[in-house]
Formats: structure tokens, sequence, C-alpha cells
């Protein structure tokens, strides 16, 4: 895998897997057309989603591999680097993808929220696992697509093609909120881990050679990304992962003020901010009371 592919263009990647363009920024690629090849990196300038059908290596993504099976769906974001090592054989692919360039989007509702899918930006262990009823759903959408690239080009085209895929992203959001669930046995403590990390973060010096824990900082320590991170912390607490740490810090702060050997500048430098006023006005808006006059009132 030390040579890596870049496909930049539809027309790259359609060729690459011997399928005609039928739309120069989108295509529903059948890849049981492609030849048969061995492992390889690629680079892709496409937001690309893969159905994959048959178990042929391990997917790759950056330098972790996917719990990969059939029935699995893999998203990547323009800029993002993936790749199958097939260990030396060379495999049939089979399966799907839908590739898309960000030109089609522009100017649409799904440009202007495309970062709501935060899937995009899962890592190794968190691809969608499909149920036989999800993954007719998904086979669905791509058929619709196909459709439209299959009726010539008119000025209902691009407005039909995008509306398609957002409602197949939307799907993927359902999915993902019952994968969160279903896979309970993967997710089982890691909010217990979360508040456990919180604790052991403020009881040792980390505040003060870090500064406040963030939402990447922690979800690095539980193994996961950020997005999936926050994802799953918002569908445990139903509040976001910063949040949750928000508070964290909040309760850190009400007992470190019954200490009035300190001012409330020590406490904030104690708790990792840079700036007292920061956390004055922190503590304010989720209090109601500045920190002195919580000191005070108790």
């Amino acid at each position: 895998m030390d040579n890596m592919r870049r496909f930049e263009t539809i027309r790259d990647y359609n060729a690459f897997n011997n399928n005609e363009t039928l739309h120069p920024l989108v295509s529903v690629v059948d890849l049981s057309k492609a030849s048969p090849r061995q492992g390889s990196r690629m680079y892709f300038g496409l937001y690309t989603i893969f159905l994959k059908d048959v178990k042929c290596g391990d997917l790759v993504y950056g330098r972790h591999t996917y719990d990969y099976q059939e029935g699995t769906l893999v998203f990547l974001a323009p800029g993002q680097v993936a790749g199958m090592n097939s260990n030396g054989e060379t495999y049939q692919p089979k399966g799907y993808a839908l590739v898309f360039h960000p030109d089609l989007i522009h100017g649409t509702s799904l440009g202007r929220h495309i970062q709501d899918y935060t899937f995009f930006g899962y890592q190794s262990n968190e691809a969608l696992h499909l149920s036989e009823r999800e993954r007719k759903m998904v086979m669905d959408c791509f058929s619709k697509i196909e459709y439209e690239l299959e009726h010539a080009i008119d000025k209902h085209s691009k407005r039909l093609i995008v509306s398609n895929i957002e409602l197949f992203l939307d799907y993927c959001v359902r999915f993902y909120d019952r994968q969160f669930i279903t896979r309970e046995k993967v997710h089982k403590g890691i909010l217990e881990r979360f508040e456990h990390l919180l604790n052991e973060y403020f009881q040792a010096d980390k505040p003060q050679t870090i500064g406040l824990p963030s939402v990447a900082y922690c979800a690095g320590e539980l193994n996961l990304s950020a997005g999936y991170f926050g994802d799953l912390i918002k569908k445990e607490t139903g509040r976001t992962a910063q949040e949750y740490i928000q508070s964290k810090v909040i309760d850190v702060a009400k007992e470190k003020i019954f200490d009035q050997s300190k001012s409330v500048s020590q406490i904030a430098y104690e708790l990792g901010f840079k700036y007292p006023q920061h956390f004055t006005r922190l503590f304010k808006q989720r209090v109601g009371q500045s920190p002195n006059e919580y000191r005070m009132l108790n």
C-alpha cells in the first residue's frame, strides 16, 4: 500500500472502476464492474460513501482499520485518505459507492449544512452497520439517484439529485441513532468512563499544565473520534459533550469557591482558565450569579 492513487474528479474514479460517467459531478458506482486488484491507498477529493457487499480485506482509514464486514457504510469527506489492505492478494471488488464533488452541492440546502453530517469525520471502529431492511433503503436511495443520472440532464436534475443525496444522508442519521442503541455492548460504560476521566483530570494538575479539557482530548483518551464521541454523548444525555464538560467545571468550581483563602482568580487558574474573566462569565451564565455572589450567598 505504498503507492497512493488520487481521485479529484468523478471521471477519474469512474474510469478506475470501469463505470461510465453520466454526470461530471456525481456517480453511483457499481464496484463489481471494476477489474480485480490488490490493496492500495487512495486520496479522495470527493464525498465518497461505500456500501460493501462482500468481505475482501480490511478497510484502512488513515492508519486505523475498520471493523468492516458485509452491509457496512463508510463515509469519507474530501481530503481524506483510505485504502484496502488485501494482504497482497488480488480480490474482486463488490458493492456500490456514491461519490459526489463538492461543487455539486454549492448553493443548495445540503451545501449549507453538510457539516451537520458528522459521520463524515468518524474513524476506524465507527462505521455504520446496516440491517437488511436498512440496506434496502440505501439501495432505494441509490436507485433514485441513478435514475436521475440516466435521465437526460435538464433544469430539474441538480435539485432532484441533491435532494435524494440529502434524503439518503438523513436516513443515515437515523440509522446511526439506532446503532448507538443496538451496539450498547460496544458503547457500554462510555459515559461512566467520561465522568471518571473528568474527575481524574481535575484531581491532577492537568488543568494548570494543559488547560481546560477539550472534547477532542476526552474523545482521544476514550479511543473515539471527536465527532462520534460528541454524537454518542448527545444521544445518551441530551447535552453536547462540551456542555457536559462545562457542567463538570462548574461543579468543581462550586466546591473550590467555599475555600475563602483562595481568590476567584486563583480558582480560575486552578481550573485551567487562561483569563479569570472567562471563568466569571461562564459561571454566571450557568449559575445565574457571579462567583463572588455565589460565595457570599452560601
